[in-house]
């Protein structure tokens, strides 16, 4: 397949990538070797349901330099019960495993119904109350009640990231105010709906930001060669933080060393 180069290189971490989707299950190997190429050293695997989370974790044990995340998305939330979280609670304490979630509110497609969403959202929290890991959270269209149910118990949790950010200027200071991390995906390169985080990325600290694949979803617009298949890969990390860096106004090598170090210090790796 056509690869993208990088223009300088890098090492990078992938903090959100769905490696245990089905459409990785024939070439993790290739996939995890061009991301390497590219300059993606290690990656976060996110777990995102119940049958999700011990796959991530499997997988990052397999593959040197990779790491997991053990949650319930809120598409999933329906499927959380108390075996649901005794099994979270498990997968939690393993070394591999480096935060809590994906876990959150989305009421833009509402696939559970909001209430199971926010059940499933604060028994979560409660998990990375009781364990001192970081949080990894997704909110879509539901701030509101995101912020009430996260806000009371920010200053007793560890680190947090808002993963996947694709809110407003508003939005993301009031992340910001409560000591959240944003991570950014390649929805900023879509010229139809990404326009408006080109330019507020540049009012994150960097001590404040990361950046991500959200593989296989999510494929940069403006990615070339743009693969034939759509699928997106870690290995197109380079060209995200290529143009985080342009909307930042700093040189790709800052961005590049500035989120890989944020998202050590985050992660623990």
């Amino acid at each position: 397949m056509p690869v993208f180069a990088p223009a300088i290189p890098m090492h990078l971490i992938d903090i959100g990538a769905n490696l245990t989707h089905s459409s990785f299950q024939h070439d993790i190997g290739q996939v995890l070797q061009r991301a390497r190429a590219q300059g993606v050293d290690q990656l976060v695997i996110t777990g995102a349901s119940r049958e999700g989370s011990p796959q991530a974790l499997e997988l990052a044990r397999r593959h040197p330099g990779l790491y997991a995340t053990a949650g319930v998305h809120p598409h999933h939330a329906t499927e959380y019960d108390g075996e649901t979280d005794a099994l979270l609670r498990e997968l939690v304490a393993a070394p591999e495993v480096r935060a809590v979630g994906e876990t959150g509110l989305d009421y833009h497609r509402d696939l559970s119904p909001r209430a199971t969403q926010q059940f499933a959202f604060e028994q979560q929290l409660q998990i990375a109350l009781d364990c001192g890991k970081p949080l990894f959270l997704h909110q879509r269209d539901a701030h509101d009640d995101f912020m009430s149910i996260l806000k009371p118990v920010r200053d007793k949790l560890a680190a947090v990231v808002v993963h996947c950010f694709t809110g407003t200027r508003a939005e993301l200071f009031d992340y910001l105010d409560i000591d959240c991390h944003i991570g950014i995906t390649g929805w900023i390169c879509d010229e139809r709906r990404g326009t408006h985080l080109r330019e507020i990325v540049g009012n994150i600290p960097a001590n404040r930001l990361m950046i991500e694949t959200d593989s296989p979803y999510l494929l940069p617009r403006n990615v070339k060669p743009m693969p034939s298949h759509r699928r997106n890969e870690p290995m197109y990390l380079a060209h995200i933080c290529e143009e985080v860096a342009r909307d930042r106004r700093e040189d790709t090598a800052v961005t590049a060393a500035a989120t890989t170090a944020t998202a050590k210090a985050f992660f623990g790796i």
